[in-house]
């Protein structure tokens, strides 16, 4: 959807065919992709996992999208770019979220998608703020205070 909407000024046509050649790709290669973030979410420490997917799988998977996108000749392919690396980032930091609280992963240890997507409602909540307690948390005297002393 990204591409279709980046894309309606250039015309419907040019619109539909980004959209498609977009859907084609992340078809092909999602389960990749979602595999690597699931490793990447087992990793330690958290923030350097987390980190290291959101920068690594998006460049990698967004330099192939360029040359997917440059080669068909997309019309507005730097506004379409930069939506779906945004997207890309944000998507996959919180897919790192919920894998390393057991939803949405596959093999051992996973879920039916059914009771991952019942929990999702309450891992966005959590996702969207997680950041403004980790402040707090560090904020807090009492919490700096036995951090100092280890």
């Amino acid at each position: 959807m990204l591409f279709l909407c980046a894309n309606l000024r250039a015309g419907w046509r040019a619109a539909a065919g980004a959209m498609m050649a977009e859907f084609l790709y992340r078809a092909a290669t999602s389960g990749f992709y979602g595999a690597i973030t699931q490793a990447f979410s087992e990793a330690e420490p958290e923030w350097a996992a987390t980190a290291a997917s959101a920068v690594l799988l998006p460049l990698v998977s967004h330099s192939i999208e360029l040359a997917l996108h440059l080669m068909r000749g997309t019309p507005k392919i730097i506004t379409s770019i930069i939506a779906s690396v945004c997207f890309t980032v944000v998507s996959t930091m919180f897919n790192a979220y919920a894998m390393r609280r057991g939803t949405l992963i596959v093999g051992s240890g996973g879920g039916s998608i059914v009771s991952d997507l019942r929990r999702v409602p309450a891992l966005l909540v959590g996702f969207l703020t997680a950041g403004a307690i980790r402040l707090n948390r560090d904020n807090d005297p009492i919490t700096v205070q036995s951090n100092e002393a280890l």
